[in-house]
């Protein structure tokens, strides 16, 4: 059976790299997870696993980066992948974007950074199975 991709999106290599590493302890290789530095970047890629027959999941997106924003990412994201579970983490997200990613975008989850894992790895774990239970899988 094809992996689902969990897709980690942030400007700060470290920030990507932290998030892999606690993704990759609390899933394995369950799914895979890949990472995109950009949102413009997320978003080909996106498209490109998509076109290859990737089951896309989760989304997890840092809010303030260069360019695109991280709801205007998330919505469209949504506009291209409705199914997929969308998580925001940010240390500096102004409350009418996250508002505005709730609204627009489905967003499932807010987190501050900096983020604990295991609440991160539940909200994940939360966000699957109300995809699941929706019939949106």
């Amino acid at each position: 059976m094809e992996k689902g991709v969990l897709l980690c999106v942030d400007d700060e290599i470290i920030v990507l790299t932290a998030l892999k590493d606690q993704l990759r302890r609390a899933f394995g290789n369950e799914f895979v997870i890949d990472v995109a530095e950009s949102a413009e970047e997320a978003l080909e890629l996106l498209d490109e696993l998509a076109s290859e027959g990737h089951k896309l999941l989760v989304i997890v997106s840092d809010w303030l980066m260069p360019g695109m924003k991280g709801d205007e990412f998330l919505i469209e994201a949504h506009n291209r992948f409705p199914s997929v579970v969308k998580i925001m983490l940010s240390g500096q997200a102004e409350t009418a974007a996250v508002d505005r990613a709730r609204r627009e975008a489905a967003l499932h989850d807010f987190l501050p950074k900096p983020w604990s894992a295991a609440a991160l790895v539940e909200s994940i774990n939360l966000g699957l199975k109300d995809k699941e239970t929706s019939g949106a899988a």
